[in-house]
C-alpha cells in the first residue's frame, strides 16, 4: 500500500502532456492510461449533464476517441484537463441538441422515476440513507433541469473542482461571465431546491 500518491495539479498536468505526446506517437498504452486517469470524471461530468447513466459511456468513449485522433495535432496551450473537458461539452451539447430534437423522454416516465424512490414501507419512518438519496435525486433534478451551459458550469465547479478560469477556457466565455453564470444557476438551485432547505 502506498500513501497518497495524488500528484499536484502541475506534476498532474505534466503527466497528461507526456502521455499526449506518446499517444501523438501511436502509444497505445499511453492511451490506455490517459483513459482510467480521466474516464471517471468524464463519464461522471457526461451522466450529470445528460441525466442518462447508460449514454455517458457511449459518450465518454467519443470523447477519447477524439483524443486519440487529434493527438498529433494536440498543443499544450491550457492544462489538459481544459482540453478533455472542452471535447466533453461539444460532445454533450450536441446530445442534448439531437435529444431536444427527438424529444423521446415523456414527463410521465420522469415522474414515475422520481416516486420509486420515495416509496418506503409506510410502517417505518424514513431513515437518514432513503433521506440523503431523495435530496441527492432532488439535487441531481434541479441541476438537470438547468439550461446547459449553466449546467455544465455546476458539474465541472462541483464535481470536478474546476477553478473560474478553466471553466471559462471550457465554455469559452470571460471568467465574469462564468461567475454570473453561477450565481443565476446557485439562485435557481436555491429555489428549487427550497423545500429541503428549509426543513
Amino acid at each position: 500500500m502506498q500513501a497518497d500518491s495524488t500528484p499536484n495539479p502541475l506534476e498532474a498536468n505534466a503527466i497528461d502532456f507526456t502521455l499526449m505526446e506518446r499517444i501523438g506517437a501511436g502509444d497505445h498504452q499511453a492511451f490506455r492510461e490517459l483513459v482510467e486517469r480521466h474516464q471517471n470524471a468524464v463519464i461522471g461530468t457526461v451522466a450529470k449533464m445528460l441525466g442518462n447513466a447508460s449514454e455517458s459511456e457511449d459518450i465518454a468513449q467519443q470523447v477519447f476517441l477524439r483524443i486519440w485522433r487529434n493527438a498529433k495535432r494536440y498543443r499544450p496551450d491550457a492544462k489538459f484537463t481544459t482540453y478533455l473537458f472542452t471535447i466533453t461539452r461539444n460532445l454533450v451539447f450536441n446530445e442534448s441538441r439531437r435529444k431536444s430534437r427527438k424529444k423521446e423522454v415523456s414527463s410521465e416516465e420522469r415522474e414515475e422515476n422520481s416516486n420509486c424512490l420515495v416509496e418506503a414501507s409506510p410502517d417505518r419512518q424514513p431513515d437518514a440513507e432513503l433521506l440523503q438519496a431523495e435530496l441527492q435525486q432532488a439535487i441531481d433534478a434541479a441541476i438537470a433541469s438547468l439550461p446547459e451551459t449553466q449546467r455544465m458550469a455546476v458539474v465541472l465547479r462541483r464535481y470536478e473542482q474546476l477553478s473560474y478560469e478553466e471553466i471559462a477556457e471550457t465554455l469559452e466565455l470571460s471568467v465574469s461571465a462564468v461567475k454570473s453564470l453561477l450565481f443565476r444557476a446557485r439562485t435557481t438551485l436555491r429555489e428549487s431546491l427550497s423545500d429541503y432547505l428549509n426543513e
